[in-house]
């Protein structure tokens, strides 16, 4: 069971590179040990500690580990809401955004723009629901794929806005990936799918799987998790 921490009226920050981070003390009753991670989107601190710990505890925790701290918060944007004239990725390039209200409201492709028109108001909203439904049918086509790869029946997919997982299969075969992966290049998003389909038929992280893994995914496994390691976060930037 996860408990969010209630006993403290008030929520303890701490101070990096000039920003007061909130910090959300979650204890666990199989945590042992301290963890601390640093919420995607940069928006607060993350202490996982066991349900017997003090609060001061994680707090103490997390100061001793400024300088962590400040390296991951420096490699997060500010958050750029979609607008005219502004650049999105979309896989692994760039779509620079064109908006009139001349244009159709359902955005379209265009020479490496994405033309889209209605009230400026709902642009990024409209954006968004264009990038989720794009990501969809990729993500539809990259698991028949990979199942027929692996021989197993193709379950649904359904998009996750997850914080800390770009994927997830669950033990009745629900696969779920992060809908921002739309953004990142093809390979990337490909190798998430691939990694939750070899879940289907080994649901751990045994050789058999490592091996199974491979067999299934056409590229390079390490350059896809180490694009993930460095530019995942920025894929944060976009629609909070």
């Amino acid at each position: 069971m996860m408990d969010w921490m209630g006993r403290q009226n008030e929520t303890p920050t701490i101070s990096v590179s000039g920003r007061d981070i909130p910090i959300a003390i979650r204890r666990h009753q199989t945590a042992k040990r301290l963890v601390m991670r640093l919420a995607p989107d940069g928006s607060e601190v993350r202490v996982t500690m066991p349900r017997w710990g003090q609060s001061r505890d994680a707090v103490d925790f997390a100061r001793t580990r400024i300088e962590w701290l400040a390296r991951q918060l420096s490699g997060i944007s500010d958050k750029t809401p979609p607008a005219h004239g502004e650049k999105i990725p979309f896989r692994g390039d760039t779509l620079t955004i064109d908006w009139d209200s001349n244009y159709p409201r359902k955005p379209v492709t265009d020479d490496g723009n994405l033309l889209v028109g209605g009230p400026q108001s709902g642009l990024p909203a409209r954006i968004e629901k264009w990038l989720r439904a794009e990501g969809l049918e990729l993500m539809e086509s990259d698991l028949t794929q990979y199942c027929e790869r692996a021989d197993v029946i193709a379950p649904k997919i359904a998009l996750s806005k997850a914080q800390r997982r770009w994927g997830s299969c669950s033990s009745s075969g629900t696969v779920r990936i992060n809908w921002r992966l739309i953004m990142a290049p093809d390979h990337v998003r490909r190798s998430v799918v691939a990694h939750e389909v070899a879940h289907l038929v080994h649901f751990d992280h045994s050789p058999a799987f490592y091996r199974l893994l491979g067999d299934l995914f056409e590229g390079e496994l390490s350059a896809a998790d180490s694009w993930l390691k460095r530019q995942g976060r920025s894929l944060y930037r976009y629609f909070g």
